[in-house]
């Protein structure tokens, strides 16, 4: 008892203090890349998640996934709106249809027969992340260690499954509903890592100038897709997919996803084919 109430102390500060780090975020989400007023409405749900996800200082979607969605949707002739949900709920989303799919760095390994799929789009490294001056230097390094994770995802499977020789036993998994709090969680000294896809927390350290350092070894490779209800019959996972090849074909994948990476990362375009 006194470990949870410890913990929900630890959230309620947390959440206080995310609020100021990252500012407010809006429950729906504009699209100014899109000027079809006419096309039947994809509704896609997502998190704020940068930079495949978020919101620009005008309360627009922006991100790679999110050009990605409105130059695909439009080929397919759907135009897309994004909807902010709470992650851990896409499921339900899905199944009762309040959102058409789900898109947002969302990790295919391990779920493929979860949801019906279109891609994999990319491939992302899930590594682990500690502050500069810490003494873990390698994944073994983790013992007796505090990690904070965002619910429902890859690492936290991964450190609560004790499933992968390579990973010891932790002292505490913190998985957070808000993935923005797993930043300030580490920041705070409250854990002693942060476990997420490479690039989300590369953004995060620009542009919040936070001082961490990821660890050499990563937890793995994932290929990233786009996930609609195992109940959704209209094909349009399959169209999606032969849309991302055309994309990839013609170079239009390559000029958003460069808007937002660096050149020696591009290579999570080529790894897929």
């Amino acid at each position: 008892m006194r470990r949870i109430k410890s913990f929900l102390i630890i959230i309620c500060m947390l959440s206080i203090y995310v609020a100021s780090f990252y500012g407010c975020g809006k429950k729906e989400w504009s699209d100014s890349h899109n000027n079809e007023a006419e096309l039947p409405e994809i509704v896609i749900g997502s998190d704020n998640y940068p930079p495949y996800n978020y919101v620009d200082t005008d309360g627009n979607a922006t991100g790679i996934d999110v050009e990605l969605a409105t130059e695909a949707f439009k080929r397919m002739g759907y135009k897309a709106r994004f909807i902010y949900i709470d992650w851990e709920d896409k499921k339900n989303l899905l199944a009762d249809r309040t959102i058409d799919c789900a898109w947002g760095s969302f990790s295919m390994d391990g779920r493929e027969n979860e949801y019906r799929w279109a891609g994999p789009y990319m491939m992302s490294r899930q590594v682990v992340a500690v502050n500069r001056d810490s003494e873990i230097k390698t994944l073994a390094d983790l013992e007796g260690k505090r990690i904070a994770v965002q619910s429902t995802t890859k690492p936290e499977a991964l450190f609560l499954s004790h499933t992968d020789a390579r990973l010891p036993v932790l002292r505490e998994v913190f998985s957070m509903q808000n993935r923005e709090l797993i930043y300030p969680c580490l920041s705070k000294g409250y854990a002693d890592a942060i476990a997420a896809h490479e690039t989300a927390i590369l953004q995060c350290m620009s542009d919040y100038k936070l001082d961490y350092r990821i660890l050499e070894e990563p937890l793995l490779t994932v290929g990233l897709g786009v996930a609609f209800s195992k109940q959704d019959d209209r094909g349009l996972e399959q169209k999606l997919s032969e849309t991302f090849e055309e994309m990839r074909a013609d170079g239009t994948m390559e000029e958003i996803i460069g808007r937002y990476l660096e050149e020696n990362d591009m290579g999570v375009i080529a790894d897929v084919e």
